[in-house]
């Protein structure tokens, strides 16, 4: 029997918006779009387009990781518990939401600084702003980083060619 080893990316501790600690191992051979989120921002009504892409998507190998993240402009500053009322109550979340961290700076959580640093194509500032979106493919290889404006449409075409859809 062969032990298969996993990217050193499936065993950073995140913890869920609940407070458990866990990892992305659950999330192995699935296509993942890693979001960092926020309820107090011009882009927050992006809950709706990521929940219709994660439902969409969902069953064919793709899921949606919410990270709120009060880094941008104070927008996210309710608690995890306030933030996923929030996210659940305005916008019917079911995507994963996870404890809330810090995406850029000395500070950034491991998670954000392994996609920052494994990302194929660099682009600076990594995380800009609110809803910045990564796409990891099922093998856990860093993909594609997308602005905050990028279409959705453009999202769904790089997702859907991965998932066969």
């Amino acid at each position: 029997m062969t032990v298969q080893t996993l990217p050193a990316l499936y065993d950073i501790p995140i913890v869920t918006i609940s407070g458990e600690v866990t990892t992305l191992r659950p999330y192995y051979g699935q296509v993942m779009l890693i979001v960092n989120v926020a309820s107090r921002c011009g882009f927050t009504p992006q809950y709706e387009k990521l929940q219709a892409l994660y439902e969409r998507m969902h069953p064919h190998g793709l899921v949606v990781l919410g990270f709120p993240c009060d880094q941008f402009l104070h927008q996210e500053p309710g608690s995890n518990e306030e933030i996923q009322s929030f996210a659940e109550g305005c916008y019917r979340v079911t995507f994963p939401l996870f404890a809330k961290i810090k995406v850029k700076g000395a500070q950034k959580s491991p998670l954000y600084a392994y996609l920052s640093t494994h990302i194929k194509k660099k682009a600076w500032p990594f995380i800009p702003w609110n809803f910045t979106k990564v796409l990891v493919n099922a093998e856990g290889q860093v993909l594609r980083r997308y602005l905050p404006t990028t279409s959705f449409e453009t999202i769904t075409q790089d997702i859907a060619s991965m998932v066969g859809v």
